[in-house]
Parts: C-alpha cells; sequence; structure tokens
C-alpha cells in the first residue's frame, strides 16, 4: 500500500512564496507518476504539476513559470511555490500513480493566500 502525506501549507501573503512537501510510504518501487493537484472552494480538484519516474514534468498554465515540482528521491516530492497570489488558495493534493495505473492520493494541505 502507498500512502502519500503531504505537509508545508500555511497561511501566505501575496507574493509570498511555501514550498510542499508530499512523503510516500509503502512500496515505492511501484510508483510511476507522481503529481500535485488542487481543489478550491466550490471547484472541481485541477492539476498543479506532474513529474514522471524519468523525470518529465508538465504543469497548468495558471502556474507555469511560478511553480517548480522536484523529486529528490523515490519517497520524496515537492512543490515550490513563488510568486503565490490569492487565486492559489487551495487545498494542495499528493497524487501517486503506481506501476499498475493505480492511484493513490494523500489528505490534502490547505494554502491560504492573502491580499
Amino acid at each position: 500500500q502507498v500512502q502519500p502525506v503531504e505537509s508545508g501549507g500555511g497561511l501566505v501573503q501575496a507574493g509570498g512564496s511555501l514550498r510542499l512537501s508530499c512523503t510516500v510510504s509503502g512500496t515505492i518501487s511501484r510508483i510511476n507518476a507522481m503529481g500535485w493537484y488542487r481543489q478550491a472552494p466550490g471547484k472541481q480538484r485541477e492539476l498543479v504539476a506532474t513529474i514522471r519516474s524519468f523525470g518529465g514534468t508538465m504543469y497548468a498554465d495558471s502556474v507555469k513559470g511560478r511553480f517548480t515540482i522536484s523529486r529528490p528521491n523515490a519517497s520524496t516530492l515537492y512543490l515550490q511555490m513563488n510568486s503565490l497570489n490569492p487565486e492559489d488558495t487551495a487545498v494542495y493534493y499528493c497524487r501517486s500513480t503506481g506501476v499498475d495505473g493505480i492511484d493513490y492520493w494523500g489528505q490534502g494541505t490547505q494554502v491560504t493566500v492573502s491580499s
């Protein structure tokens, strides 16, 4: 069983930065891709950034140039968020996709950006 756990959320002023972390427990060798998603109140969950096992990354247009996803080892995922704005306020979720195609989600961490 793969279990992602997010941390690093909080309250920040517009223009500030935060770094989210995701630590994954379980059978690490089974993880293929990992990513960050977010869900704002009243909105659907949306992709923020993903990284594949070979290192390829993809970003939502709304965060390109401001956010950076990285995976320093098999069990850790980061999201460096710079130049935050109130539209970035959401619960951020870590997603791990196994080589068998099964998705594992964390419980989420709240990010609130004040204007």
